[in-house]
């Protein structure tokens, strides 16, 4: 559900590794495994810049055979929370209300850089009448997209 397809092209001696979804995402590498390693932090950037800009936070869009690289499911509650919220107008200091904690504590659990409790981010959820559902899976039966 948070994996953003990406695009590997040589550029000027240096890989450079884009998100078509994020056009503000992007990072690059001398080779190619380079580019990728940095680009789980350079998604996720992009992704926190556009959130404090409050900005629309684009879903991925289909592989369609392009490599992918997924959102620290940490993160994606946090993007999804921060959806919800945007979908449902509800800011930021209407949430700390709701949940009865002080601003700041709102802003550390949409901020991609804090690592947040997971039960803090359900909370936020049930609020706005939402929850969590957990899944796992064995990664030999995942396919490639």
């Amino acid at each position: 559900m948070f994996a953003y397809p990406y695009t590997i092209e040589l550029d000027d001696g240096t890989i450079l590794l884009q998100f078509p979804d994020i056009a503000i995402a992007h990072t690059i590498g001398g080779t190619e495994e380079q580019a990728v390693s940095h680009a789980a932090d350079a998604l996720a950037s992009a992704i926190y810049a556009i959130m404090e800009a409050k900005g629309d936070v684009p879903r991925p869009s289909p592989a369609r055979g392009r490599p992918t690289v997924s959102l620290a499911p940490l993160d994606a509650a946090k993007v999804e929370l921060y959806r919800t919220m945007r979908a449902n107008k509800v800011t930021k200091a209407a949430l700390a209300r709701k949940l009865g904690w002080h601003p700041p504590q709102v802003d550390r659990l949409l901020d991609l850089r804090h690592t947040s409790k997971l039960d803090q981010i359900e909370k936020a959820f049930a609020v706005l009448g939402k929850e969590i559902e957990l899944r796992v899976r064995d990664r030999s039966s995942l396919k490639v997209a």
